[in-house]
């Protein structure tokens, strides 16, 4: 089978610290795969790998089949690898249309930045993708006046837009209402309509099994399990997470 993404082997160590150790992880074609772990256990320098920011000390990484060595950011980018970080790394003075389209402007036949097709294109996505039905938002709202929640899926969307094949959500939820948090997990499973994949790290175990098809635990730079949502319990899995945390293992 021919994974969306595979790491093989992979250990990372900074010094003599040793931060990730014989990492086996697989992402499937249209899979939501929820990272669960503690502060601290490899969650960060995983996806720090994936998307290019570190390279691994040793082991291979695959995208559809194929390894890649020496994997940058731009290079992860051009293989379909989006973030989608709690911080929303979103422009918050500037409009909607501009953050949809910041760095990847759509230009005209004359090499000119194509303003009326990209404002047109926002208002699209505004509709059929992120939900805002409120005449007083339109493409030229500044993000910065919007909710948590929207601003997440403003992040989403674009990634979506640029055919990413893979989003990865870095703590997405946090400091999000109960309301917001709720339409952040339907913009999660809009990823997996759209046929796409998603990691999603949390340290809510209540938000990954919701929208998850499997849940991968990592401890101490290891992974310590790995379940399909469908063949486990919310309380099961709990009960193995906080063993995880105390002893390192499921046994």
């Amino acid at each position: 089978m021919d994974y969306r993404l595979e790491l093989k082997n992979v250990s990372k160590s900074f010094g003599e610290v040793h931060a990730l150790q014989n990492i086996n992880f697989q992402l499937g074609q249209n899979e939501v795969v929820g990272l669960l772990g503690d502060n601290g256990a490899g969650k960060s320098t995983m996806i720090k790998i994936v998307t290019g920011y570190h390279p691994p000390t040793s082991g291979e990484i695959s995208f559809s089949g194929k390894a890649v060595d020496h994997l940058t950011v731009p290079k992860a980018r051009e293989l379909g690898v989006e973030t989608v970080y709690q911080e929303r790394a979103l422009a918050e003075l500037q409009t909607l249309w501009r953050n949809i389209f910041l760095g990847r402007e759509l230009i005209n036949q004359w090499g000119f930045m194509d303003i009326k097709k990209m404002r047109e294109e926002t208002h699209r996505l505004m509709t059929q993708s992120m939900g805002f039905t409120s005449a007083a938002v339109t493409p030229d709202s500044k993000v910065g006046t919007f909710s948590g929640g929207e601003k997440q899926g403003v992040a989403i969307t674009r990634a979506l837009y640029f055919d990413a094949e893979i989003i990865v959500l870095d703590e997405p939820t946090m400091g999000l209402s109960l309301k917001e948090t709720d339409k952040l997990l339907n913009f999660v499973r809009d990823i997996k309509n759209a046929g796409k994949s998603a990691i999603f790290i949390d340290h809510n175990i209540f938000h990954v099994y919701s929208v998850a098809d499997r849940v991968v635990v990592i401890d101490r730079g290891q992974i310590a399990g790995e379940f399909l949502t469908k063949d486990i319990s919310l309380n099961d899995l709990m009960d193995k997470m906080i063993r995880v945390a105390e002893t390192g293992n499921l046994d």
